[in-house]
């Protein structure tokens, strides 16, 4: 539907207001219900058993002295979830990667799974499941993965994106390409170029709450989902194809989440609980443990980049080039053409090029965290950027201004870009006092830029207008981030009513119609404007009503604050009448107000940021310490400022983790060394600074309020300015993330060398 320019109001009355969160009490009480806080009555206990090896096949399975021991009512292996895909290799790869076939493709692999009436009873059948496996050579390493003599995963896998097409299988899955121009006339004209190579660890999203749901299969062919997740709607629909069940028949209800960030936008065991549930006639509730949620459940690629600038003397860019190696686990996807695409989003160049590989490898299956892909790609193009800029002799800052792409750039993925902040992002950094802020001996400073796409999808949103006048919004989106409290104050605006009076509820799949998933910085954006649309059906609905409480032609009724009112001196007698009055004289009036929107959210506008960081580099241990941070973002209209900012401080936060510290370890048998926040260490309160926010309002020109995405964009740019402080404080480049002691401790001797 078409929107009016809202957002061109220089006034909001709830919009941009800073209430307090709607779930806040409940959360800090321990009211809130997460996952694992559901049961029901006669629930079994469910464990999964897990491959200990990173490659291995299957020779067989017997279950026959687990499904004997006391209390056990159901085990399931591959047999009891067939193969119902028709040749959807998506939905198989998710088939496959809930319950491995034919082989344990890495360590953690689901092979089989128990459902009994305790966890003692569990676990000693867990023991009693004997499979024997045919160890296979594995290979974890992105770069060795695409060696001519590595182990192939799959003979199925033939590169895509290649012409000719190879007849010969390998772990590379597909390539893609990116850019226009001449990169090599481009590298011609330059006098100063850089070219390097990086690496990027693997890391989890390190969400609090693990993998957690309780299902039920009902005798009558009805069955019932309760978990955590981003997306109740595409957990649905996933588990009623793997099951064979009728979409309408799975009734799937999400909880509070624990944090998601990207990693529970996936099935990983809800299926298998579902198949639990069907054999042994009871709910089964099943609960990942923290190692299983490490060694088995999403995280992001691993990577290997090599970038390509050049510039002339003035500091113009001429010339780009990056190709992008990612991991995908052991399943393709599309991480590293998301790599490849936003590698060079924040310039104006004329001569572009990239190329992503997407490369299986025996770890677990990828998914996203947050701006999936962005931050590696970003980490090298930026360090590239920043060590171009100190070649040429020019201020970092001054170097990315004269570069940034702004409205009529086409960007190195394709699109011409409208109304953009990058430009005002990198001035608000040159004018920001971080930048001019005076640094002591070891400490170094460092910046970068950050891009990601922002989507809309599919929405439907339901509001209700109670017969006291309050109004309880109904949305399909999981608040994963604040969207509750910015979609009630979106409604107050609409309305014309108090915050106070709106309750926001996220419901089932029963109650409402498909939702996408709450990824891609798509929550407030395809919902808020769903909200708006229904708000509006709602406003014209109550223009009848109170047409027919006045006896007026509706043509003559506008509504302004609030309020119905009567146009013209004729109707002077006539006061204004509230949302309350005429919920109040509904039944009199034709029942029931409600408005109902459903719509696909288009030109989500994409969004921009620029990071500052300071960095003490202890030069004896190579120890790092965060001194200062600050974010500076594109929010297009900030709906609830408060929110906003966790948004960016947190991004900010876990970038800090990954820059410095997170990384999966493997050993040589493909074995995941660090299962665990002991020994995989994400930050602390002890390890962050007060990170500072500054929110810029470039409306997007796509939504009435000029709402962009905010979620993701905040944890791309941290990984580069924190390297590039590292590189600046240390007095040598960083070009391996994690930059933990050891890694700086062997630059520094490499320098000296």
């Amino acid at each position: 539907m078409s929107f009016d320019a809202t957002h061109q109001k220089e006034q909001f009355k709830s919009v941009g207001t800073r209430p307090l969160r709607p779930d806040g009490v409940d959360k800090v009480t321990g009211r809130a219900r997460y996952g694992a806080d559901f049961n029901m009555p006669g629930q079994l206990v469910a464990r999964v058993l897990r491959s200990p090896h990173a490659h291995a096949r299957i020779v067989k399975i017997d279950t026959t002295r687990a499904e004997a021991v006391k209390g056990v009512k159901a085990v399931v292996t591959a047999d009891d979830l067939p193969d119902l895909t028709n040749g959807d290799a998506a939905l198989f790869a998710i088939l496959d990667n809930c319950m491995a076939r034919t082989k344990a493709l890495y360590d953690g692999h689901a092979v089989a799974a128990v459902a009994a009436i305790d966890e003692k009873a569990a676990k000693q059948a867990l023991k009693l499941i004997d499979v024997e496996y045919e160890v296979l050579p594995h290979v974890v390493d992105v770069d060795a993965a695409m060696a001519p003599d590595a182990p192939v995963l799959n003979d199925a896998i033939f590169t895509e994106g290649v012409t000719p097409k190879p007849d010969t299988a390998s772990n590379v899955a597909n390539r893609s390409e990116f850019g226009h121009g001449d990169v090599e006339a481009g590298f011609e004209a330059a006098d100063f170029i850089v070219e390097r190579s990086y690496k990027t660890g693997q890391t989890h999203q390190g969400y609090i709450e693990p993998h957690a749901c309780v299902a039920s299969c009902n005798p009558d062919g009805t069955a019932e989902l309760w978990v955590c997740t981003q997306g109740h709607f595409v957990y649905r629909q996933n588990c009623a194809d793997l099951l064979g069940l009728e979409v309408s028949k799975l009734r799937v209800t999400s909880s509070e989440i624990g944090g998601g960030f990207g990693g529970k936008t996936h099935v990983w065991a809800e299926p298998v609980a579902l198949a639990l549930s069907r054999k042994a006639g009871r709910p089964v509730k099943l609960v990942m443990s923290r190692e299983e949620v490490f060694r088995a459940s999403g995280p992001t690629s691993a990577t290997s980049i090599d970038v390509k600038i050049g510039a002339r003397k003035d500091g113009r860019i001429t010339a780009a080039t990056a190709t992008l190696r990612y991991t995908s686990g052991p399943y393709p996807d599309m991480w590293a053409e998301l790599g490849a695409m936003t590698s060079f989003a924040c310039y104006d160049l004329e001569n572009v090029k990239t190329v992503g590989f997407e490369v299986v490898v025996n770890r677990p299956k990828v998914a996203a965290y947050r701006a999936p892909s962005a931050p590696m790609a970003a980490f090298a193009v930026e360090s590239a950027v920043d060590e171009l800029a100190h070649k040429i002799g020019m201020d970092a800052v001054a170097f990315r201004i004269k570069n940034a792409a702004k409205e009529g750039t086409k960007s190195s993925y394709g699109p011409v870009y409208g109304p953009i902040g990058i430009g005002p992002t990198l001035e608000a950094a040159k004018a920001h006092p971080h930048m001019s802020a005076p640094l002591r001996e070891n400490q170094g400073r460092g910046m970068a830029c950050g891009f990601w796409f922002n989507f809309g999808g599919q929405t439907c949103t339901d509001l209700n207008i109670n017969a006291d006048g309050t109004v309880t919004l109904a949305v399909g989106t999981v608040d994963v981030g604040g969207s509750r409290a910015s979609l009630s104050l979106i409604a107050a605006e609409e309305l014309g009513i108090e915050y106070q009076d709106v309750k926001a509820v996220v419901a089932d799949t029963a109650t409402l119609g498909y939702n996408d998933m709450t990824d891609g910085s798509r929550g407030t954006f395809s919902s808020s404007m769903a909200t708006i649309s229904a708000a509006r059906n709602a406003v014209e609905i109550m223009r009848q009503r109170a047409a027919l409480m006045w006896d007026i032609p509706v043509e003559d009724i506008y509504w302004e604050d609030g309020h119905a009112k009567a146009a013209g001196s004729k109707y002077g007698n006539l006061a204004p009448l509230s949302v309350k009055d005429i919920a109040a004289e509904s039944g009199n009036t034709g029942g029931p107000i409600a408005g109902h929107s459903e719509l696909v959210a288009d030109g989500a506008g994409v969004s921009f940021a620029t990071h500052i960081c300071d960095v003490e580099v202890d030069p004896e241990t190579g120890s790092t310490r965060i001194v200062r941070y600050t974010v500076i973002q594109d929010a297009g209209k900030a709906v609830h400022p408060s929110y906003v900012e966790g948004q960016y401080q947190g991004g900010a936060a876990q970038g800090i983790g990954w820059a410095l510290n997170e990384e999966y370890i493997y050993g040589d048998d493909g074995r995941l060394q660090n299962p665990g926040f002991l020994d995989y260490r994400i930050p602390v309160c002890s390890d962050l600074p007060m990170i500072d926010t500054q929110i810029l309002e470039i409306p997007n020109p796509n939504h009435p309020y000029g709402v962009r995405g905010v979620g993701e964009t905040s944890i791309v740019p941290p990984l580069a300015a924190i390297a590039n402080a590292v590189s600046n404080a240390a007095g040598v480049r960083m070009s391996h993330i994690p930059m933990s002691p050891p890694r700086i401790l062997a630059a520094l001797k490499d320098a000296k060398g």
